[in-house]
């Protein structure tokens, strides 16, 4: 291998993919060639930084330690590139992305805790000396209206938020997310009555589901693309720590009189941070691009308004040279998306083309999230504990709490893996071992119960596994994958898909498990684990490391 220093030279022309003329005089290009004796040989070319030789007139506006280069010869013919896989990796300070994370992620953090909350909450209720009303001996259907009503909420707020995401815009909908959390605590914390109860758990529910929505939306538009799987993979942690915290004022007040209300009120305070939070941040940059493209309005006033909303995430000084140059990239990819005598996508856009193909990926990661049978296994953890002489499992509370641990422990390794490893690696690991521990769970109830740590290990194991696969990396692929032109429009039929398979899943479990067995229902979790085993492989791309705008031009078209 040969390495030259020269200056200006003749036969060779550069191809940057910052700038389109060769390097001024007195700039040092150092070459390796693979084989000098023949002209057509693998050659790559670097531009190594000197502070007294000025190479560019001004910064370029990705920074990366070399800059590679394309080198064709003078005579038209093409040399290849030693190394293709170049990456160009976005300037950031890490004090400037916590915020953007921070107050969105609370919308996760107050879904979790509503989980939480309500296995505490229902015990609370039904207690005739603890609730403190005289309304507390419920039926079965009225009890499950209480547990179910901010699922049901949920669901109608998917529904709501389709034809309108893109005009709220991602910002104005986790405010509006905040307020109905604030509005559907306070009224659930001072219902007077059953049906008061059920509205408020429905106002909170439709805020659970503008949250999932617009969260992991505002959150992949506005990160840097090479943290963006480690942040949204911590929205997942943030819900998992709702959870927990739902767990822990739940058994901090079991005891006191009138002790469900204090623990679905906590939420406000919670929620009030959040809406106060989204007001001060800024709206998202491509949310901004697309009304301008879309012809919402004064097209220079909506560029002016999203370089200086990318200025201030970034941390930099209002209408820096970097922002502007990012969003002019951006806007040449956005533009190549619409065409010119169409401003606007039609309803079902959605379902058709890149966008279709964005959510069969999408909509079926969240669908295999919830038929493999996530909310059944987490409903046998008592008794698989209990059934190993755990002491601990007599206590519920406690129990829960264990889980919800050991769930945040290994949502935690996933957050420090996925933009490392990858979206693929750890959803084909991930699932692997959700159809194993289901085989194991089957094969406990059917022939092995003499042994019940192999129960508390397949337990373990599927709660282990579905936290570093289904549970982060489904709603992040969710985030990343839909064209900008129907982003809105794809996350919000994403979400309705997991709200509504969750409650087919709770609804048909106990019919099928009297009808099937719970031995034969988990083999049955396990088959549909392999078919998303398969759908996983063959189906889900590698999205690691990429920008928006280049998932939808590679793997999208």
């Amino acid at each position: 291998m040969a390495y030259s220093a020269i200056t200006s030279p003749p036969p060779l022309r550069f191809h940057s993919p910052f700038h389109h003329q060769p390097p001024k005089p007195h700039s040092i290009v150092f070459c390796s060639f693979g084989n000098q004796k023949n002209p057509t040989s693998k050659t790559t070319c670097f531009f190594k930084p000197n502070k007294n030789i000025p190479i560019f007139s001004h910064r370029p506006l990705l920074s990366a330690p070399k800059l590679r280069f394309n080198v064709q010869y003078s005579a038209g013919e093409e040399a290849e590139p030693l190394v293709t896989d170049t990456t160009n990796q976005e300037d950031f300070s890490w004090s400037s992305v916590i915020l953007p994370f921070f107050f969105p992620a609370l919308g996760g953090l107050l879904f979790g805790y509503d989980i939480g909350a309500t296995s505490g909450a229902t015990l609370s209720l039904q207690s005739a000396e603890l609730s403190g009303i005289s309304w507390f001996n419920l039926s079965a259907v009225q009890l499950g209206l209480v547990v179910s009503g901010s699922l049901y909420g949920a669901l109608l707020g998917s529904l709501l938020v389709y034809p309108i995401a893109d005009f709220l815009g991602r910002r104005r909908e986790l405010i509006a997310a905040a307020l109905l959390y604030v509005f559907g605590g306070l009224v659930t914390g001072y219902a007077p009555g059953l049906n008061v109860l059920l509205f408020g758990r429905l106002l909170y529910g439709l805020g659970i589901g503008l949250a999932m929505h617009g969260a992991p939306l505002y959150i992949a538009e506005t990160c840097p693309s090479q943290i963006r799987g480690t942040l949204i993979s911590l929205k997942e942690l943030f819900i998992v720590l709702g959870i927990l915290m739902g767990f822990l004022v739940g058994s901090i007040q079991i005891n006191a009189v009138g002790g469900w209300r204090y623990m679905y009120g906590f939420g406000v305070p919670i929620s009030l941070l959040m809406g106060l939070g989204m007001w001060s941040l800024p709206p998202s940059p491509r949310w901004l691009l697309l009304r301008a493209v879309q012809g919402k309005g004064s097209f220079q006033e909506y560029k002016e308004k999203a370089i200086s909303s990318l200025s201030k995430l970034r941390g930099r000084p209002p209408g820096d040279k970097v922002s502007e140059k990012q969003i002019e990239e951006a806007l040449v990819s956005l533009k190549s998306a619409y065409k010119e005598d169409e401003t606007e996508g039609s309803f079902w856009e959605v379902l058709q083309g890149p966008s279709l193909k964005a959510f069969v990926i999408g909509g079926g990661l969240v669908l295999f999230q919830q038929i493999t049978g996530q909310p059944s296994v987490l409903y046998y953890a008592g008794p698989i504990l209990q059934s190993a002489g755990f002491s601990a499992a007599a206590d519920a509370t406690r129990v829960s709490v264990v889980i919800g641990l050991f769930k945040l422990a290994m949502t935690w390794i996933a957050v420090l893996k996925v933009d490392d490893l990858g979206r693929r690696p750890l959803l084909i690991g991930g699932v692997s071992g959700i159809a194993l521990s289901l085989f194991l769970l089957s094969a406990y109830y059917k022939f092995l119960g003499g042994f019940p740590l192999v129960a508390v290990a397949a337990l373990l194991l599927y709660v282990g596994c579905y936290q570093i696969s289904f549970g982060p990396i489904s709603w992040l692929m969710v985030s990343e994958i839909f064209p900008l032109r129907t982003r809105g429009r794809g996350i919000s039929l994403a979400v309705l898909t997991n709200f509504g398979s969750n409650a087919i899943v709770t609804f048909a479990f106990s019919p099928l498990k009297e009808l099937l067995g719970v031995e034969n229902l988990f083999l049955l979790f396990g088959a549909i684990a392999l078919l998303s085993l398969l759908f996983v492989v063959v189906i889900v791309p590698e999205t690691k490391g990429l920008s928006l705008e280049e998932i939808e031009s590679k793997i999208l078209k």
